[in-house]
């Protein structure tokens, strides 16, 4: 066996980030009132995030890149029948990508809604201006009564599967996504993450921050 780096720092913050924005968005959409500014914030936080991880995903570490975590529905169901690669017990698994896929589709898809949605009080999204009626209606609907359900059932999924993997298959897949090494088998390739990968991952989320921020202000 031997020690592999396989969640690079950027990868892992983008985690840990992710969730608590996650988690803060919640509070604040359930709280509203004053609380629906940082709700906003937390939601154009979030779309950067998302941003990052799509560009990271095809320059980052080794385990972090899409291409060593698609996979095609006969490996998915190869898995599912218990004839697992080698590699499937590294990064992400078939339904590691899965749940991946679903729940960063699906926040995408929570902060796009939410930002053509108006609740017709006093919180408007900023690219609500630009629709239909029907369009607002129809995202603030799905935001408010749809999204939001699908998310979280989601996050329980995630956790619950985090719980299955740990008591039932003897696999701690936090540890790894706080200190990033996992002990693997010989031969496995680690992911670069040194201070170079680490100053362009920055770069490239000083950009996709610079990239929302001038959205918001073009439909200011």
């Amino acid at each position: 066996m031997q020690t592999t780096r396989v969640w690079d720092l950027p990868t892992r913050l983008f985690h840990w980030l992710l969730a608590l924005a996650v988690i803060g968005l919640v509070i604040s959409g359930q709280v509203g009132g004053s609380w629906m500014d940082w709700h906003f914030r937390l939601g154009y936080c979030v779309l950067t995030l998302l941003l990052f991880r799509v560009v990271w995903g095809f320059v980052g570490g080794h385990w972090s890149r899409f291409v060593h975590f698609f996979y095609s529905p006969s490996t998915i169901w190869r898995y599912m029948q218990g004839e697992a690669a080698p590699e499937h017990g590294v990064g992400h698994n078939p339904l590691g990508f899965l749940s991946v896929l679903g729940l960063l589709g699906f926040v995408l898809l929570q902060v796009i809604s939410g930002m053509f949605s108006d609740d017709e009080i006093a919180t408007a999204g900023p690219l609500s201006k630009f629709a239909s009626g029907e369009w607002v209606s129809r995202a603030s609907d799905y935001h408010t009564d749809v999204g939001k359900w699908v998310v979280l059932g989601l996050v329980i999924l995630h956790i619950a599967a985090i719980v299955f993997y740990r008591f039932k298959k003897g696999q701690n897949l936090v540890t790894p996504m706080i200190r990033g090494d996992k002990e693997t088998q010989v031969g496995v390739p680690s992911a670069r993450d040194d201070i170079g990968s680490r100053l362009l991952a920055l770069l490239i989320f000083g950009l996709c921050a610079a990239a929302v921020a001038a959205l918001l202000s073009w439909i200011a």
